[in-house]
């Protein structure tokens, strides 16, 4: 997945700024501020009146950097050892 890089400098991690979380750069509005919002029916224009500082690109930086998360994420199977199932 192509992702241009002005998007993503969009997201910085500073250890300084909201205790190392991503961050729009220049704000102190966390990636996960954004998402939890949305993922609790939160538009998008409600969430710009709230903080005008933010703008549309803001929101494609934040959907891009997660979904390069979850790109590289990876799931191993869990096996059980068989004396330790009841």
């Amino acid at each position: 997945m192509f992702i241009p890089n002005d998007l993503l400098s969009r997201i910085t991690i500073d250890s300084n700024v909201m205790l190392g979380k991503p961050t729009i750069c220049g704000l102190r509005i966390t990636v996960e501020q954004i998402l939890k919002s949305l993922s609790n029916g939160i538009s998008q224009s409600e969430i710009l009146e709230e903080y005008p500082e933010l703008d549309e690109k803001d929101f494609q930086a934040v959907f891009a950097y997660v979904a390069i998360l979850v790109e590289e994420e990876q799931v191993f199977p869990v096996v059980m050892n068989p004396i330790y199932k009841k």
